[in-house]
């Protein structure tokens, strides 16, 4: 876990737990931050419980104290959840909130922060789903937002970022042809110094935020995890 913690460090990251065991159960706009009003997004669920999990195996490791029997039951009160929920039986898939049966492609860090196992058959028809739904030449939509309305006017071009999540998701699940050449149309788009921006557009136009750190850091991730794969 990197550098040693320091106690009020420690401290910090026990206060933020606290609150998101008091917290993890309220609406909001989600990762997208959309303006269509607040929603149990998956996603959100998904990082609040990321947030306890990893302070529980933290502390559990380098013997720091905290209230871990709360953190279990809101860690675990959160997986039920999530499963229970954001489990949609008609698509047979995870969707982007659970009040929905759109699907969206941030609940591609599932396996990657080892939520659910990357050949999971329910995990697995999730991803089929995306690709059928969200993937166009292997590039990743966020969403669609003719289903799912954001409050966000003009057209969406695809989402970098999710076009390496696609890879990296492919990858753990052991269909490596499909991850490598995803992973190689994408090597594509990038500039002439390697950066990427945060959408691209149809004709492979960069649009959005550029550079984009988070693209570049999926980027890094999707690209360690296909080397591993492949030996």
């Amino acid at each position: 876990y990197g550098t040693p913690l320091y106690h009020d460090a420690w401290g910090d990251v026990c206060r933020i737990v606290e609150w998101v065991c008091d917290n993890w159960d309220q609406a909001d706009e989600g990762v997208w931050e959309v303006r269509g009003g607040r929603s149990h997004f998956t996603y959100s669920r998904l990082m609040c419980w990321v947030a306890v999990e990893r302070a529980i195996r933290v502390a559990r490791r380098r013997g720091l104290p905290g209230d871990i029997v709360r953190w279990l039951g809101a860690r675990d009160a959160i997986y039920h959840q999530i499963n229970e929920r954001a489990w949609h039986p008609g698509r047979n898939a995870f969707v982007q909130h659970y009040d929905t049966d759109v699907l969206d492609a941030s609940v591609l860090l599932m396996p990657l922060v080892k939520f659910v196992s990357p050949t999971d058959p329910r995990w697995l028809s999730t991803l089929d789903a995306i690709r059928d739904e969200l993937v166009a030449d292997s590039l990743v939509y966020r969403y669609n937002v003719e289903a799912a309305p954001d409050g966000v006017d003009g057209d969406e071009g695809t989402f970098s970022m999710c076009s390496f999540w696609y890879v990296e998701a492919l990858a753990r699940a052991g269909r490596l042809d499909e991850a490598r050449l995803a992973f190689e149309k994408m090597l594509t788009y990038a500039n002439h110094l390697g950066l990427y921006s945060e959408e691209i557009g149809p004709t492979g136009d960069l649009l959005g935020n550029f550079p984009q750190a988070f693209t570049h850091l999926a980027l890094i991730s999707a690209a360690y995890n296909l080397d591993q794969q492949l030996g």
